[in-house]
């Protein structure tokens, strides 16, 4: 038997895949997952529906489970999904949807289930897939909101393939457009169970609250109970989540406003090329998500309101960006990556920024990297001094 999971047979020239059954914790993340989505759900209003844990559980089981017990959990998070949606109450179409969208990745479940049971794959490839399911969990953003482009990224590290925590997050609310970013301390099954915490407290709180930070706080408080209800002994302190919140109020085309929790700060291009990052005051530094009770007096993680005309692109990202280093082992710097340029899309600039950390590492990154970008459309263009023809 070999450390990575294969298995020699026959002297060494068979190697078959090793399904964990017991004794490994990631055969329990399908349940796991079943179990946070049922939890999210029935602890948030009804008309709040989350249905990607239980998309990632089926997805999850197919890489790390038998065709039999993957058909099981199939079965069983399609059951779910079918009574939360009855309890939701949501219109017939988008019920249906819902309910098709689930029994369709069952199916394909299933169908890699089968490939991988009767292939040579090793435990790396479902590696591989266990990260393809992190991204299954990630919500998808629209590409426009009023007058507001979106775009985002997720790149694994080409190394060492995991399941990561990196997440973002996006929301149309009454108080405009909110945006997060963040990253779960560690990699594996718990950091994706933390990742789903967070986003389901960030959907609920992003469309009741008010306030940017009472936002953060919110969040900060379903990780401190879901932390307290699976505490062995550890400690609260062990899991916390680094996170940048950003509002573009609505009604306001001027401004932005920034909490910042622990994060590597946001990076403002305006229209006119200058580049800048965002940081809080000195005072209004925060601690990152989940650490918030052991800071005492900390601040607010406050920037803003910060000018966002037409033309401005903002951008959010994890230190997979800024911890890239290349191989005279120098950070890249996405302030002096962007100074000088113009995008005509937030597309463009996420496209130019992964080429740039691409040939600055020379494709040897070490950690997976999250990016959002969000611009406003340009003004119309000025008429022409005297506006007759010649």
């Amino acid at each position: 038997m070999h450390g990575d999971g294969r298995q020699d047979t026959g002297g060494g020239r068979t190697r078959a895949r090793v399904i964990p059954v017991v004794g490994r914790p990631p055969w329990l993340l399908p349940l796991l997952l079943v179990l946070m989505g049922l939890a999210v759900n029935l602890l948030t209003p009804p008309e709040v529906f989350l249905s990607a844990p239980f998309i990632a559980a089926c997805l999850v089981a197919a890489a790390l489970w038998t065709f039999g017990g993957t058909a099981a959990m199939v079965a069983a998070s399609t059951a779910v999904v079918l009574a939360l949606l009855v309890r939701a109450g949501l219109p017939p179409a988008e019920s249906t949807a819902r309910l098709v969208t689930n029994t369709t990745v069952g199916v394909l479940a299933l169908v890699l289930s089968r490939v991988l049971h009767h292939s040579d794959i090793s435990v790396a490839s479902a590696h591989r897939v266990a990260e393809a399911v992190q991204l299954a969990v990630l919500p998808v953003p629209p590409g426009r909101v009023g007058d507001l482009g979106i775009a985002v990224r997720y790149e694994a590290a080409q190394a060492h393939a995991r399941i990561g925590g990196d997440l973002y997050g996006v929301e149309r609310t009454p108080y405009g457009l909110r945006l997060l970013v963040g990253d779960v301390r560690g990699k594996g099954t718990g950091a994706v169970g933390t990742a789903t915490v967070v986003l389901g407290a960030f959907r609920e709180a992003a469309e009741t609250e008010e306030d940017l930070a009472a936002v953060a706080d919110r969040i900060e408080h379903a990780l401190i109970r879901e932390a307290g209800q699976r505490e062995t002994g550890a400690g609260r302190s062990e899991e916390f989540v680094t996170a940048v919140l950003a509002e573009i109020p609505a009604g306001e085309a001027g401004s932005l406003r920034i909490v910042n929790r622990g994060h590597p700060p946001p990076v403002l291009l305006t229209g006119e090329g200058e580049v800048r990052l965002l940081e809080p005051d000195t005072e209004a530094y925060a601690l990152p998500l989940g650490l918030g009770d052991l800071a005492g007096a900390s601040g607010s993680g406050r920037t803003g309101p910060v000018p966002f005309p037409p033309g401005s692109l903002l951008l959010l990202h994890t230190d997979g960006l800024t911890e890239a280093r290349n191989a005279a082992d120098a950070f890249y710097d996405p302030v002096e990556g962007l100074r000088g340029r113009h995008f005509p899309g937030p597309a463009p600039l996420l496209d130019h920024l992964l080429a740039d950390v691409d040939a600055h590492t020379r494709g040897h990154r070490s950690d997976d990297m999250a990016l959002l970008a969000v611009m406003r459309d340009p003004g119309p263009p000025e008429p022409p001094a005297g506006g007759d023809r010649p």
